[in-house]
């Protein structure tokens, strides 16, 4: 009898809200439950298995650019679809999905700001905006960063997370290769350091042009970094391919990277170097 109470007593539980924020995330690559909170802290890297989970770019400033020290200067410009291109969807269709799934424009977000104190320009791109694909707003923003970087005599940091090229735009996508890469030798030209971060993944048209271009080249552990994607090279030649070929580690064994370094360290590491090359530059 008090069992047959007790369930009678007993209220259905409420639905959970889906405005509810998201408190757990499973590691892609050891299937480890991980606290968000504990993940934050620990710059989104996996404490069980080093595994470093992709950022968005909001994310990707907080854990790169010291506190309260950001100034963004991208958002103001909007892609459009000077081709009216349509696949199984409208271009402006897909465009309007990603905007409201990021908040943002488009997949870059760039500011000034300082790196345990060293000043910087920064851009990062936003894998969650339509896979990080270079547009004609991407490449605008980062040519307009490396010229205010230029004009300004601070370092240029990029972190690069992109599937390449964006095809709705065609030819216009193509450009911007050639764009951003004459907007970072005018950094060269004043001697000021580009140092260019290539996290997972960071393929196509931006690895063959502003991502590969940097004073220094760094990777994040495990990140795949090329062209065209291993199943496609390996269709092409028919041959198989090595254990980890366009990983940051291969990379690094074959001269294509600088260093490896784990996103944890990354600050006092970035910092440190742009403080070698920034005195260089200034003694010169």
């Amino acid at each position: 009898m008090a069992l047959d109470r007790f369930f009678r007593r007993r209220r259905p539980q409420q639905q959970a809200s889906t405005d509810a924020p998201e408190l757990w995330t499973q590691c892609p690559a050891c299937k480890e439950t991980l606290y968000n909170r504990d993940l934050d802290t620990n710059a989104f890297v996996c404490p069980k298995c080093g595994h470093h989970l992709r950022l968005d770019a909001q994310r990707r400033i907080h854990v790169l650019i010291d506190h309260d020290s950001f100034r963004q200067l991208s958002g103001h410009l909007h892609p459009t679809d000077p081709l009216n291109f349509q696949d199984t969807e409208a271009y402006t269709a897909r465009l309007s999905r990603a905007q409201e799934k990021t908040g943002r424009p488009d997949a870059i977000m760039t500011g000034t700001g300082s790196i345990l104190g060293v000043p910087v320009t920064v851009a990062v791109m936003d894998f969650a905006f339509s896979g990080g694909s270079m547009g004609s707003v991407v490449g605008e923003e980062i040519t307009r960063a490396a010229e205010h970087a230029a004009q300004a005599g601070l370092p240029l940091v990029i972190v690069s997370a992109s599937g390449g090229a964006r095809m709705q735009e065609s030819a216009l996508s193509l450009m911007q290769m050639a764009k951003t890469t004459v907007a970072i030798e005018a950094l060269a030209e004043k001697g000021l350091p580009y140092i260019s971060i290539l996290s997972d993944p960071t393929t196509g048209g931006v690895t063959a042009s502003f991502a590969t271009i940097a004073d220094v080249i760094l990777a994040e552990p495990g990140a795949l970094i090329g062209f065209a994607g291993p199943r496609v090279i390996q269709q092409t030649i028919r041959q198989n391919l090595p254990e980890g070929f366009q990983r940051s580690e291969f990379l690094l064994e074959h001269g294509m990277v600088d260093d490896v370094v784990d996103r944890r360290e990354q600050r006092q590491y970035i910092a440190s170097l742009l403080g070698l090359l920034m005195k260089r530059a200034v003694s010169a």
